[in-house]
């Protein structure tokens, strides 16, 4: 029987020869196979053409990891193992996320995990919206009401009380409603601020800005933020509806947004595909069917270890 077709004509590997050269090349790489198993092996490559592919499509991609690593560039030995190699990141991930994760809930008061959102009412009738992978602390006091955007996106829809100013702070600066409804996204060091109602006040690097309804702008610390310019609101807010709509945008930052819904990571094996341009609408339920679609799209490949460890290359 003929294997089946992806979109690009090419036959798909089926999950069966795949789990396979996933589970040889572990082995392989865990230590010498016995003659046993070397026969065993011969004939599982034999016993079906797409073993075959399937084998050198994971040996060719992991080798080329390896040979990106400092130890190639330096022209020393490769990396010890296929295993180390891609088990290590795997562990190294899940180590890193969970040390992260510890810290970031011992300072925050509301905080989401991968693909979880919530609505948050606070004490005085505001609410928050928390998009995943997102914290906030609160600090509420007689003169003034005080919110930390620790990590991730959050969009506010304040209630008025002129005696105490709604802050929002985050990347070194703070946006202070005025009478108002606004997103703010904490990507790296930059804070991006939206105004969906009335208007904010931003202060960053020693100067202030208002920003307006259907404006944007961003800001990081000890740098002001720029003058506010037009933002698609139904677009920019998609994530509220559960989807993420891009246009243009670096696959390397939709990558970034669309990990707030893996469980996992992607690896890109060249750094190049990182500014290839991506447009599309993805649904941030199934963040595994948006890699499919961005593999189609753009012509190039995703192979997975597993569902948390997905290579992108050419």
């Amino acid at each position: 029987m003929p294997h089946p077709k992806k979109k690009d004509g090419k036959a798909a590997i089926p999950d069966g020869a795949r789990d396979g050269a996933i589970d040889w090349w572990m082995r392989q790489h865990s230590g010498p196979l016995s003659n046993k198993e070397q026969a065993e092996f011969e004939a599982w490559l034999a016993s079906d053409a797409a073993n075959r592919v399937a084998f050198q499509k994971i040996s060719r991609i992991t080798g080329e990891i390896a040979a990106r690593g400092p130890r190639a560039a330096a022209g020393r030995k490769r990396r010890r193992s296929l295993e180390m190699a891609a088990g290590g990141i795997a562990l190294g991930v899940v180590l890193y996320a969970s040390i992260d994760d510890l810290f970031l809930s011992l300072r925050s008061d509301y905080i989401t995990g991968t693909g979880q959102r919530q609505t948050v009412t606070l004490g005085d009738g505001s609410h928050v919206e928390l998009d995943a992978r997102s914290a906030i602390a609160v600090r509420y006091d007689t003169g003034q009401r005080r919110v930390s955007l620790l990590q991730g996106e959050a969009w506010f829809d304040v209630s008025p009380d002129p005696a105490r100013p709604f802050v929002v702070e985050a990347a070194g600066g703070t946006v202070t409603a005025l009478g108002t409804a606004f997103d703010v996204d904490v990507e790296k060091a930059w804070a991006h601020v939206m105004v969906t109602s009335h208007r904010v006040a931003v202060e960053s690097g020693g100067e202030k800005l208002i920003v307006g309804e259907g404006q944007q702008s961003a800001f990081a610390e000890g740098t002001p933020a720029p003058p506010p310019e037009p933002v698609n609101i139904e677009q920019a807010t998609a994530w509220r509806r559960g989807k993420l709509i891009f246009r243009n945008k670096p696959l390397g930052e939709v990558v970034a947004a669309l990990g707030r819904y893996h469980h996992g990571t992607v690896y890109f094996t060249n750094a190049a595909l990182r500014a290839r341009p991506v447009s599309g609408v993805f649904r941030t339920d199934d963040a595994l069917a948006a890699f499919d679609q961005i593999e189609t799209a753009l012509g190039i490949h995703a192979f997975r270890l597993s569902n948390y460890l997905i290579f992108l290359y050419e």
